[in-house]
């Protein structure tokens, strides 16, 4: 199952051969090198570790160093995936856009962006009390517990807090486009995440053959 890294450059739409406006994700994606291959022997499974984006040796550690060494090479970001029957990889392999296929769905993750602290209406889609004059119930949550019994509040309870800044995947978006020569992906619909943000492309798990 082929997966690459890449970064969310943002959104605009492009025109198919019908005429039909598609809204797409731009995303930066690779080139990627494998730096680990692991095996069942070697470490009871069967994935393959790729870095992405170049970065300097004073910003890597010495341990990740050692563990880079192999691979000739020095990367900020490290993510693996697993193998399927038959795909085979070596060290030092470079991945690209090259290798994904115009029209297959695609699993996008990334970190949604982060909105602070939320009142319920904002993270959890509550209605607001009465907007009259003298409400003193406009944008407040409601009643919390019971009174005697239980006499507490039960876990789980949607109340304010932080909001956004959350590991998401979308599911199967179309992979649209592939532009080679500078390395990327357009996909239709939104993905999550900012400008510039990491993310992780992948073959989508479900609904198509893998």
């Amino acid at each position: 199952m082929k997966m690459i890294l890449g970064k969310k450059v943002g959104m605009t739409q492009i025109f198919a051969d019908t005429g039909e406006v598609i809204p797409v994700t731009v995303i930066q994606a690779g080139p990627e090198v494998v730096t680990q291959v692991k095996t069942v022997e070697t470490d009871g499974y069967n994935a393959v570790q790729v870095g992405y984006e170049d970065t300097l040796e004073k910003r890597v550690n010495k341990p990740l160093r050692g563990h880079l060494a192999k691979s000739g090479v020095l990367k900020k970001h490290l993510a693996e995936f697993a193998v399927c029957d038959g795909e085979t990889y070596e060290v030092g392999q470079e991945i690209t856009v090259a290798d994904f296929e115009v029209g297959r769905k695609l699993d996008v993750t990334g970190t949604s962006k982060g909105k602070g602290t939320q009142g319920n209406i904002k993270r959890h889609g509550h209605r607001r009390g009465p907007m009259s004059h003298g409400s003193k119930h406009k944008r407040l949550h409601g009643a919390l517990a019971a009174a005697t019994y239980p006499s507490r509040v039960f876990k789980g309870n949607k109340s304010p807090g932080r909001m956004g800044r959350d590991t998401v995947t979308v599911q199967n978006v179309e992979l649209v486009k592939i532009d080679t020569d500078r390395n990327l992906l357009l996909v239709k619909g939104a993905v999550p995440g900012g400008r510039g943000s990491l993310v992780r492309v992948r073959y989508a798990v479900k609904g198509q053959d893998k």
